[in-house]
């Protein structure tokens, strides 16, 4: 009995349980961080309005304004628009949080460099929201747009209710996008099944839909959220270079003995 519970043990927490908590809390203190600056540095609503339209009249220029289209579309059917408007409420935390999950109790020895990756994008992303405040396209009705998410939940945030926590402006880049680029890019790495390395290949592709299909993000977001995603992994891989522990290792489920030595370094 006692091995068995100590098998458990070693599975789900590969480096010991003060590792698996040190994790927990700096991604907490991170992301509750994350927030309040996100929220700090919310632009002023005139400004966010004129670079949502600046942002409309690029897309138009390059006859790719299809987001409203988009959208008519996909509220063409119920079953796609409750799809699409549980995705954007649920995936960004659910799926992210249980992928990470997985890659630190099945593919540990890969998870410090995916972690400093999402360090690196979260950062990245309070710039863009700072030097580009941007109003999402459900808050451009006369574009042609609707919020889905209001008429799903009977609740729409305006600004004068935003709290501290929230800005409403932070369209660019689409950090939806970005976590479904990095989550899905590492798992098609790490994954062997074929069926689970298809879904994981599309995952950024359907995410990409959703924030369009619901008005939360145009396509310039997106595409810049991709840009996010690629900056991240480039310093992150950097970060590996300069520290054995934080390299990334495709279909490593189980760390070496010399990845067991230098956890201790592993921050």
């Amino acid at each position: 009995m006692q091995s068995a519970i100590k098998r458990t043990s070693q599975r789900v927490f590969p480096r010991g349980a003060l590792d698996a908590v040190r994790q927990l809390a700096l991604f907490a203190c991170c992301y509750v961080g994350y927030q309040i600056v996100r929220g700090l540095v919310d632009g002023s609503q005139s400004t966010a309005f004129w670079n949502a339209t600046k942002v409309i009249e690029l897309e138009s220029s390059l006859s790719i304004f299809v987001e409203p289209a988009v959208q008519t579309w996909t509220r063409g059917n119920d079953l796609l628009i409750g799809f699409a408007d549980w995705m954007y409420l649920n995936s960004h935390y659910l799926v992210t949080f249980s992928a990470l999950a997985f890659i630190y109790i099945r593919r540990n020895s890969s998870f410090y460099f995916v972690r400093n990756m999402f360090l690196i994008a979260m950062g990245l992303a309070l710039i863009g929201y700072a030097l580009y405040p941007t109003a999402p396209p459900r808050l451009m009705p006369e574009w042609g747009f609707t919020d889905t998410l209001a008429l799903a939940t009977g609740t729409r945030v305006d600004n004068e209710q935003a709290s501290a926590l929230l800005n409403l402006y932070a369209a660019v880049p689409s950090m939806h996008v970005c976590f479904s680029l990095m989550i899905g890019a590492s798992m098609l790495t790490l994954t062997n099944r074929v069926w689970a390395r298809v879904i994981w290949a599309c995952y950024p592709l359907m995410v990409t839909w959703v924030v369009v299909a619901t008005g939360n993000h145009y396509l310039f977001d997106a595409l810049l959220g991709a840009v996010t995603a690629g900056i991240a992994w480039l310093g992150a891989n950097r970060l590996g270079a300069a520290r054995d522990g934080w390299r990334f290792r495709p279909n490593s489920p189980v760390p070496s003995k010399r990845e067991q030595a230098l956890a201790e370094a592993v921050a």
